[in-house]
């Protein structure tokens, strides 16, 4: 909401502009009446909405014609004042001031207008035979208001249908001429009322209702007040209420009406609760809270996002497979303006056998845009009602900030759950086929993935000491001659190799010599399509013997040309790696070292999705 409010009144000489003003002050009518009132300034805490209001007066004898486009372009509301019993002042409304106003001001930020007419105590007739025909002419026409600044009346409401007519403006809510709610106001509030539908039956029940009320208003509804309003709502629409809670229509029924009765506070009220601005766009403040993250830290989503992120994905998943299809999918991303998420993210984490993203799948693509871009990630929650529905300040809450890596090489451990692995290699070494067999795709299925949809990252769990870790794997393009800090920067190095291909070493010995043999990075070689002959490589010395002057572990062998999925035990060793820097060369050849490191991996493994399916169950 804005921070405060500027009201300016116009109208011709005489009217009263001035007077209305010093008897709002002073609660008098003033003996004395200047030309032109000072600006006044009112206190936050003395006005309804707890704004302060800025009251600008205007006079046509001490101001010039630039003063007043100046005061006219500053001005959130206008009130343009006229005499009840001067009807030329009234003709001024139309022939002068609404088209002085219409030209000094944006044409995309129209100015809310209120009708003032001053002076009611000297007649006994309503000038509103006259006011209404102009008021359905011009929409920005918030309000009109009939007042006496000599007997006091309706000056205080004056100044608060103007504080309101900025604060709460009916324009982009509402189009008088179709006497419909416009828009923009439906899809926000439609995405409003998918948020608050918390098991995603297109029902509000009580339960429902309850939540959204205490969020928006602080108080929930009593049983009665509850039954009420699904009352109304059943007396003006047939469909608007169902199995005793609201449906949609009832939900955009009810603001259509609290609208219509001028109550569109409370409609506003909602929309700034769901993080929506004057112009029914998210807000930027609401997408992206501040959230500090030093060098050398990551980002992570913390324990309440998971549950968070959880609880949406059983929402869509309707038919209970531990999967989302196209159709749930497109469900889950409706409140969302764009769809987030492309056909490479299918290629980028675990997929079912149709090709549709697993729950395992779904919380490691949330990992990898929290780890990648935290700043979209705090965007996608945003869309989804994080703050909102967790209760908590912001997106940001849902957040961990790692520490910085040097304080756990210092350390010696870690509490970060993503590491990330950059793989090199040659072109055709293997790199994209070692990326999807960590996803369990063999040869065979990988040649079905599309050029197009084709990814450069992949990301899953690995059990290290039975601990569930994330392990990000991104393929580098082996372009040698520019490598970026992105690059260079992992938790660990891949170096793929074709042992089939004389002159795929060399690429791989070329990389670690330049850019890691003195970095503290572990790295890891990787002798790739095992299952072909293995043919000597065409360097100084056998990558055997490259690692060992290196002291890195052996080359380790890999093929995804396999009947089933690939073997996993790859990406344990790497995530152990990336995990125990420090560990020495010794321990990373002891074979005991890694059956400790991946001991109950396939257990841990098995028993996540198993636990899964049993709370999905009691659910």
């Amino acid at each position: 909401m804005r921070k405060d409010v500027r009201i300016l009144l116009v109208g011709e000489p005489k009217v009263g502009k001035t007077s209305l003003i010093m008897s709002l002050v002073s609660e008098e009518f003033p003996d004395v009446v200047p030309y032109r009132a000072e600006e006044i300034t009112i206190p936050a805490d003395v006005t309804p909405e707890r704004v302060p209001t800025h009251i600008v007066d205007y006079s046509e004898a001490e101001q010039t014609d630039e003063q007043l486009f100046q005061e006219i372009s500053k001005a959130n509301v206008i009130c343009i004042v006229y005499s009840v019993n001067n009807k030329k002042s009234i003709e001024k409304v139309t022939s002068h001031w609404i088209p002085l106003i219409t030209e000094n001001t944006d044409k995309d930020s129209r100015v809310p207008l209120i009708l003032v007419g001053n002076k009611s105590d000297l007649v006994e007739h309503s000038s509103m035979e006259t006011i209404l025909p102009i008021m359905n002419q011009y929409s920005e026409i918030e309000t009109c208001v009939e007042c006496s600044a000599k007997n006091l009346k309706n000056i205080s409401e004056l100044f608060y249908y103007a504080q309101k007519a900025v604060l709460h403006p009916t324009g982009p809510l509402y189009c008088p001429e179709k006497k419909d709610m416009k828009q923009l106001c439906i899809k926000a509030l439609t995405r409003i009322f998918k948020v608050s539908d918390l098991d995603n039956d297109g029902i509000l029940n009580d339960n429902e209702l309850n939540f959204f009320q205490r969020t928006c208003f602080n108080t929930p509804l009593e049983p009665q007040a509850l039954e009420d309003v699904k009352n109304v709502v059943r007396k003006n629409l047939i469909d608007g209420v169902c199995d005793n809670g609201l449906t949609l229509k009832g939900f955009l029924f009810l603001h259509t009406l609290f609208i219509q009765r001028g109550r569109h506070e409370t409609t506003w009220t909602v929309l700034r609760r769901f993080g929506y601005d004057d112009d029914l766009e998210l807000n930027q403040d609401y997408l992206f809270p501040p959230l500090k993250v030093p060098p050398d830290c990551t980002t992570e989503l913390n324990h309440n996002a998971y549950l968070f992120l959880q609880s949406v994905f059983d929402k869509h998943d309707k038919d209970r497979d531990c999967a989302l299809s196209p159709e749930e999918l497109k469900d889950l991303f409706d409140v969302f303006p764009y769809m987030p998420w492309g056909a490479d993210v299918n290629n980028t984490v675990c997929t079912n056998d149709q090709g549709w993203i697993t729950y395992q799948g779904y919380l490691s693509q949330w990992t990898l845009t929290t780890y990648l871009d935290v700043q979209r990630c705090l965007e996608y929650l945003g869309y989804l009602g994080y703050s909102i529905i967790a209760e908590q300040e912001s997106q940001a809450a849902g957040i961990t900030v790692t520490r910085d890596k040097k304080i756990d090489l210092q350390k010696k451990q870690t509490q970060r759950s993503v590491f990330r692995c950059n793989v090199f290699g040659d072109l055709g070494s293997g790199k994209s086929g070692f990326l999807q067999a960590f996803l369990g795709r063999n040869l065979m299925r990988q040649k079905m993935i599309k050029e197009e949809h084709r990814s450069y990252y992949a990301i899953s769990t690995t059990y290290v000491y039975g601990q569930e870790k994330y392990l990000l794997l991104h393929e580098v393009f082996p372009d040698f001659d520019y490598l970026s800090d992105a690059d260079l920067a992992c938790d660990i190095v891949c170096l793929v190799y074709d042992v089939s291909n004389p002159y795929s070493f060399e690429y791989c010995a070329k990389v670690f010599k330049q850019y890691f043999m003195d970095s503290k990075t572990p790295c890891m070689m990787i002798a790739a399509k095992s299952d072909l002959p293995e043919i000597k490589q065409m360097y100084g010395c056998s990558p055997l013997e490259f690692c060992r002057r290196h002291k890195m572990p052996p080359p380790q062998s890999f093929t995804c040309n396999t009947a089933a999925a690939p073997s996993r035990d790859i990406y344990t060793k790497l995530t152990t790696m990336a995990m125990y820097p420090h560990v020495s060369q010794a321990d990373l050849k002891s074979s005991t070292f890694w059956l400790r490191a991946s001991v109950g991996a396939t257990v841990f493994a098995v028993l996540g999705f198993a636990m899964y399916r049993v709370l999905l169950k009691t659910r």
